[in-house]
């Protein structure tokens, strides 16, 4: 019987702690940074994947107020620029130092299916951060969770809406509710002045729920924000699901802890209801 293969944690020890108890602490003081409200059902979220030093506050204001169902889709872009333009891993698990957290092969394989963009590739996986530093949020607020990692490297607006209404389908689909995780920053290493300028035009396409929108000011305005695409596909499903508010729950940027106000990148984390 073949052994389930199982993604090591790539970037533990750099982006979040690799002390289990000193992980946990640091996941559970962002969380309880975030004022107390009730906490929501979402159909969607974008979430900051920078070093928890510098987004883990926008990233835990966002977890804090969600009801973390037991099963996420978390849709990242590609950094590293290794592997396919649409890459899924379908089973197995992913380790954190919280634990293993296993990928739900039904749903996966259920979407591969709706979806022959989706190609069957770990090694775009293997040292992207995006979505692996999502994880210790989602284990300390869901014990149970199951995940689908998905990475996108295309930037092609009808590929990208064609996964989000896939996703919807297969999502409809389902017993329970599913979260679908859009992982991004904002923008990269602009003013501080000019990073808000930029994340601002492309917030308020987010909050109007309009993914061909901001698909156009990323392009247009020059907005370097890395998982735009993670994003239109999360709002395509979204609004497809029935989606119809958004929430900017938390922004900052870099600057805000370095005190550098030059060189910065930005961090939104947003509710889809």
């Amino acid at each position: 019987m073949t052994a389930s293969p199982v993604r090591r944690p790539a970037v533990a020890g750099r982006f979040y702690p690799r002390d289990p108890a000193n992980l946990r602490g640091e996941v559970q003081t962002f969380l309880s940074q975030a004022p107390t409200r009730k906490a929501v059902l979402a159909v969607g979220c974008i979430v900051p994947h920078a070093g928890y030093a510098y987004s883990g506050h926008v990233a835990g204001a966002v977890f804090a107020n969600l009801v973390i169902p037991e099963l996420c889709v978390v849709l990242c872009p590609n950094h590293t620029g290794v592997g396919r333009s649409f890459s899924i891993m379908s089973e197995g698990f992913w380790e954190t130092p919280l634990g293993e957290v296993p990928i739900d092969g039904r749903f996966a394989n259920a979407l591969k299916q709706q979806c022959l963009l989706l190609e069957e590739d770990s090694l775009a996986h293997r040292s992207e951060h995006a979505a692996e530093v999502e994880l210790p949020f989602l284990q300390v607020r869901q014990p149970n969770l199951k995940f689908v990692p998905i990475v996108i490297g295309s930037g092609r607006f009808e590929l990208l809406e064609q996964l989000g209404l896939a996703l919807a389908s297969v999502v409809v689909a389902e017993a329970k509710p599913v979260l679908i995780v859009a992982s991004s920053d904002m923008n990269h290493y602009e003013s501080d002045n000019v990073t808000r300028a930029k994340d601002q035009s492309a917030i308020e396409a987010i909050l109007r729920l309009d993914a061909a929108a901001l698909y156009d000011i990323v392009r247009q305005k020059h907005v370097t924000m890395c998982g735009f695409g993670p994003t239109v596909t999360m709002l395509t499903a979204a609004k497809t699901l029935g989606a119809g508010s958004a929430e900017l729950v938390k922004y900052g940027t870099s600057g805000d802890i370095s005190g550098d106000r030059d060189v910065v990148v930005g961090y939104a984390g947003i509710v889809v209801r």
